[in-house]
């Protein structure tokens, strides 16, 4: 069944933005492979998830933001995980996992599936594959490497301010405090520690300090 969801999800992706094509979807994947044995999720439910909460980025990247891509994933999953060998609890947590996997999302995790894939989701955009995923991002939609406007929280997301240290200050930072497992935690505190060495570095740097 998840090589029939894995052939199926890949197609989704032709054409993707490098902060959100492939290669993230298999890192989730594996991020949740490690924390939901540790946390006793249902792996079944877990894994088609992991390999279908990215389907409709494509939509939100086109829009500029004006498209959940969690909410709309889960309305283009819901045909085909109708047809898993499931049962109808597994489909609707499934469902409800890539519902409620966005940071900035309107629905809240309230399995336990739902909780590691939103970890394993927040766990990549942290640490060292964080910080090169979000200059990535910046490079995708025309931002400058570092922006000077001191109010960053007034600054525009797909932006030339939309920069790498805006990423970091507005949301990657305070990632670590959302996290909702145990183990979760654990990783997310280590890579959390190396973001802010790197963005203090990064900002010294910048000014000419180092």
């Amino acid at each position: 069944m998840l090589d029939i969801v894995e052939q199926m999800a890949f197609t989704y992706f032709e054409g993707a933005r490098g902060s959100h094509n492939w290669d993230h979807t298999l890192r989730v994947r594996r991020l949740c492979e490690r924390i939901g044995v540790a946390e006793g999720a249902d792996m079944n439910v877990l894994l088609v998830s992991a390999y279908l909460h990215d389907i409709a980025r494509s939509h939100q990247d086109e829009s500029r933001g004006a498209v959940c891509h969690a909410e709309k994933g889960a309305q283009l999953a819901a045909p085909f995980v109708n047809t898993l060998p499931l049962t109808a609890d597994q489909k609707d947590n499934i469902l409800h996992c890539i519902r409620s996997h966005r940071f900035r999302g309107n629905f809240r995790p309230r399995t336990q599936e739902a909780r590691v894939l939103f970890d394993a989701d927040k766990l990549d955009a942290i640490g060292a594959i964080g910080v090169a995923r979000a200059f990535l991002f910046a490079g995708e939609v025309g931002a400058r490497l570092h922006s000077e406007d001191p109010d960053i929280e007034a600054t525009r997301p797909y932006s030339s301010d939309d920069t790498g240290y805006r990423e970091f200050k507005i949301k990657l930072c305070r990632i670590k405090d959302r996290i909702l497992t145990r183990s979760g935690r654990k990783l997310a505190a280590d890579r959390h520690d190396f973001m802010e060495l790197f963005f203090n570095r990064f900002k010294e740097e910048n000014e000419g300090k180092r």
